[in-house]
């Protein structure tokens, strides 16, 4: 049996990720849900956000469903979800941007660049390394390029005019693309993120470093419609992770109206991992069904509560499996 291990962090986490547990279980998925209590809650009751053994924990699992985290207030605290893909060497962050405007994957490197927590802070100076490494970016840039072969070409983003350890990044993803030959365009940060608003059909793959990566992923969700509808995966050579890209949004925390779209398409993404295409498939059109029938959160300009929403996706599943002839589980 699969064991996921299941993280519902802060905020709007729990929330969230009990409705894509409900989707995942309406599927019929053969599961062992593992729970870590991870997060700014922990911190505050016993000092610790995570520890050693949780990390050790997860490593026991296929991989992992994550919710939101807040980061303690400590500036000595490093971020939990980057200490676990840095730790589990999640090294590829996967985020797919859908709707009438665009349909694009953001493949954003996910361990090194101005994350890498090598940072001095001082009184009057703070300093943060910014790390480019040939393999980081050779081994982002070969799953970018796995990705753009089923599909219609590869965008590498970067600022090497200006900041000269994307040099690195640009010419290691230039020969990686010409090896595999991917067909491929160089695009400056900043000339991105202006096509994304202008011309967003134009991406398809969009390769990129950490931060880059960061910031043009919420900028997609803009475009999608809302933060709450995107999702995606941290993937490694040996684990993953599956979280939407929100946070933990403490000002709607409890009461019942976070946007579920981002984790139950997280979930969707993992069982697609798995090799659970079909039931990846059937979430996904129950998901989109739910939406274009004018059901959704406030987010979106809707009523529904959470809950509510997750009712409708589960019962546009139900619908599929009670037609059987169309749906090979």
């Amino acid at each position: 049996m699969k064991r996921v291990a299941l993280v519902p962090g802060d905020g709007i986490g729990p929330e969230v990720i009990s409705s894509a547990v409900r989707v995942l279980n309406e599927t019929g998925f053969d599961v062992e849900l593992v729970e870590f209590d991870i997060g700014y809650s922990r911190w505050k009751r016993d000092g610790k956000a995570i520890t050693d053994d949780d990390v050790e924990g997860m490593k026991d699992c296929d991989c992992i469903l994550f919710g939101a985290i807040t980061t303690p207030p400590d500036p000595d605290y490093r971020s939990v979800l980057i200490r676990i893909r840095k730790e589990l060497d999640l090294y590829a962050n996967i985020r797919p941007l859908r709707s009438e405007r665009i349909d694009a994957i953001i493949v954003r490197e996910n361990t090194e660049g101005l994350y890498s927590g090598l940072e001095v802070l001082g009184d009057e100076e703070a300093r943060t390394v910014r790390v480019i490494t040939r393999r980081g970016s050779q081994r982002i840039a070969e799953v970018a390029c796995r990705i753009a072969s089923e599909r219609r070409h590869l965008t590498v983003i970067h600022k090497a005019n200006v900041l000269k350890s994307d040099v690195l990044f640009l010419k290691t993803c230039r020969e990686v693309a010409e090896r595999h030959g991917i067909r491929y365009e160089e695009m400056l940060v900043d000339a991105a993120a202006y096509n994304m608003v202008i011309r967003p059909e134009r991406f398809d793959v969009m390769v990129t470093t950490n931060l880059f990566g960061d910031i043009l992923s919420d900028e997609g969700a803009g475009i999608v419609g809302s933060l709450g509808l995107c999702a995606s995966a941290n993937l490694g050579d040996r684990w993953a992770l599956f979280e939407p890209i929100h946070g933990s949004a403490p000002d709607i925390a409890g009461k019942g109206i976070a946007n579920p779209v981002g984790a139950i398409r997280s979930a969707a993404m993992m069982l697609e991992w798995f090799g659970e295409k079909e039931r990846a498939r059937l979430i996904e059109q129950a998901v989109n069904s739910t939406l274009s029938r004018g059901i959704t959160t406030p987010d979106l300009g809707g009523r529904c509560t959470t809950s509510e929403f997750t009712d409708a996706v589960i019962s546009e599943i139900r619908h599929e499996l009670r037609r059987g002839d169309q749906v090979d589980l």
